[in-house]
């Protein structure tokens, strides 16, 4: 897929969290009926056997009496990508209008992932079909984006990772498949990101993805208001994953097929597409 490199100037930040007033994402069901919320107990390691008895690789848990949908990609069931919008023309904005170009039966599930501009184009590191669209943003400024370290979601053949922004540029060189770049990063080397209070004030719908040492990839997105630090500990405490990267807040939305899911509601940027590979070898 060619689409030209994003040359525009930086603008504010239309995927960092927006107001409270601005529209919130309303988890919905294809069919209209409203989203089952199963409650299982956490454990400290989510099981592949999960994804294989149930079909979904998505699962609704219950977290310090905070629902989640946990979703787990796994490199000999699942491929990563990331999308933007069709070739050659304007960003989705929406999983509904991405959703349409897809046969779901191929989608494992597709998540936001990364902040973007008032248009929709990300505003940091984006490749897409191992084309860089947007290079790495090592820029300060405001807002969650810049809140550092922030990092990068990347990966090829079957390897993903998460990467603090200056880990990325010292040490990958060589451009992935896919690549998207966001922030805070939650999760360091197995530390909570340093500015990151245990339970702050600021309660949002939101998502993350971190990698764990046997390479699979796990993404959460609250289902009810949720506090950096408490999204942070999941990833450190209960998936015991080293590396996890915040994606974004409020703007925050999820596909999973199986169960019919499709969440709307504010305009999205970047979005990560988890799709089914056609033989298992596991």
């Amino acid at each position: 897929m060619m689409r030209a490199i994003l040359l525009m100037p930086l603008v504010l930040l239309a995927g960092c969290e927006p107001p409270a007033e601005g529209e919130p994402v309303t988890r919905t069901r294809i069919d209209g009926k409203a989203e089952p919320q199963e409650q299982v107990t956490p454990t400290s390691e989510p099981t592949e056997s999960v994804t294989t008895q149930v079909e979904s690789a998505c699962r609704s848990i219950i977290f310090e009496d905070t629902p989640l949908t946990h979703c787990l990609a796994t490199p000999s069931r699942h491929t990563i990508s990331a999308d933007l919008g069709p070739s050659g023309g304007e960003p989705y904005r929406s999983l509904s209008a991405f959703s349409r170009t897809r046969d779901s039966a191929g989608i494992a599930f597709a998540m936001n992932g990364g902040m973007y501009d008032e248009d929709g184009d990300p505003i940091g590191y984006f490749v897409e079909d191992s084309e860089r669209l947007q290079t790495l943003n090592t820029n300060d400024g405001a807002g969650n984006f810049h809140m550092k370290p922030n990092g990068v979601f990347f990966g090829s053949d079957g390897k993903w990772e998460v990467r603090s922004t200056d880990d990325f540029l010292a040490n990958v060189t060589e451009r992935p498949q896919f690549g998207t770049q966001s922030g805070p990063m939650l999760v360091i080397d197995g530390q909570l990101h340093p500015e990151i209070s245990h339970d702050g004030e600021s309660r949002l719908v939101r998502n993350g993805v971190g990698v764990d040492e046997r390479g699979r990839a796990h993404f959460v997105i609250s289902n009810a208001p949720i506090s950096f630090g408490k999204l942070a500990r999941f990833y450190r405490d209960e998936l015991d994953v080293k590396n996890a990267l915040y994606l974004d807040g409020n703007v925050s939305a999820l596909w999973n097929p199986v169960t019919e899911r499709l969440d709307t509601g504010a305009p999205i940027g970047p979005i990560i597409v988890v799709e089914k590979k056609e033989a298992s070898s596991e």
